[in-house]
């Protein structure tokens, strides 16, 4: 079983999204702003240019308690000794990402329609649902669900949900309200 944590605040970075101040000092600051987890996720960079940013966090949130996951990287993830991982409906399935990184590893995936229920087994701990909101932030995003839908998938899904794109400080409410955790 994967230790327990905390969805309430939980940053998604990438180095294109953080170019002007820096993925570490991107992070640093939103976990003095109360983020309870971390994930790294970087489309376009290398394996090695990953893995040493994803060390780089690893020595930052380990001593203050904040998880770091990886997106869709499982090889990365496993060789950093990451808190865990997030993948996709494209990547690895979740048992083979559990078999992979262990049974303490925090393993996501992301749901973005309901045909795709069936893929949540005993090896997810939570499912990133969405996108909630319509998202400029990822160019091959499924259409937004929208509150009303994200609530019906969402009450059809015994883990933890953390509601995925389009969140801003002006819609949050409105993500928990729907089911988020």
């Amino acid at each position: 079983m994967p230790p327990r944590f905390d969805l309430s605040l939980y940053l998604v970075t990438d180095p294109e999204m953080t170019a002007r101040r820096g993925v570490l000092e991107t992070v640093v600051a939103a976990v003095a702003g109360g983020v309870t987890m971390v994930q790294l996720r970087d489309k376009t960079g290398s394996a090695r240019t990953l893995a040493e940013t994803g060390r780089a966090l690893l020595a930052v949130l380990r001593p203050l308690g904040v998880p770091l996951l990886v997106n869709d990287r499982i090889d990365v993830a496993h060789a950093i000794g990451a808190d865990g991982v997030h993948i996709g409906q494209d990547d690895l399935p979740p048992a083979a990402a559990r078999a992979l990184l262990g049974r303490h590893a925090i393993i996501g995936l992301s749901v973005t329609a309901a045909d795709q229920l069936g893929t949540i087994d005993h090896s997810v701990d939570y499912v990133g649902l969405g996108p909630i909101f319509p998202t400029g932030t990822k160019a091959d995003a499924a259409p937004a669900l929208g509150e009303t839908e994200f609530a019906a998938l969402r009450r059809r899904i015994a883990r933890p949900v953390v509601a995925i794109g389009g969140i801003t400080l002006e819609n949050a409410a409105s993500a928990i309200a729907a089911g988020a955790d």
